[in-house]
């Protein structure tokens, strides 16, 4: 895995979002921090890395921007949301439950919800990395990153 195949700046486009709730702001930081400390992502046919992505959402689509470090279009990879919306709505709604259980529940009762939460976050992540394939190479921890991206982009204040 070379070092140049990777992410060096992320940014969303965030025409659609008026506002984000301190929560919703604090995973993005977060998801960004965890993503730029370490990634693995390697556009098929680029030149190395390391590169900068614009994530997206345009006419139902995830749009990933890819450009090098002076901002030179590399390519622009679309993927229908269509297979994701159903993954992303039960996401919302066992984050939901997460931080609900964190208020009131019992420690077990709050470990089995993160733990349900963990795993439908990674089938998300091995969702993207099928739905990349032969666009884009990354690891399982890089498509968990760009997973919770994506809801980002989808959550309202």
């Amino acid at each position: 895995m070379s070092d140049s195949q990777r992410i060096a700046a992320i940014t969303l486009d965030d025409r659609t979002v008026v506002r984000r709730s301190p929560d919703v702001e604090q995973e993005r930081k977060v998801a960004i921090y965890d993503l730029l400390q370490k990634n693995h992502f390697a556009p098929a046919g680029a030149i190395d890395g390391p590169y900068r992505v614009r994530l997206g959402v345009e006419d139902s689509s995830l749009v990933l921007d890819v450009t090098d470090e002076s901002d030179a279009i590399l390519c622009r990879i679309m993927l229908a949301l269509s297979p994701f919306r159903r993954i992303i709505k039960d996401y919302f709604v066992i984050c939901d439950s997460y931080y609900d259980a964190i208020k009131t529940a019992t420690s077990a009762r709050i470990e089995a919800i993160d733990m349900g939460r963990r795993g439908l976050h990674n089938e998300a992540a091995e969702l993207l990395i099928e739905r990349l394939e032969g666009k884009v190479d990354l690891d399982l921890d890089t498509a968990r990153r760009l997973f919770t991206l994506l809801c980002v982009l989808h959550m309202r204040a």
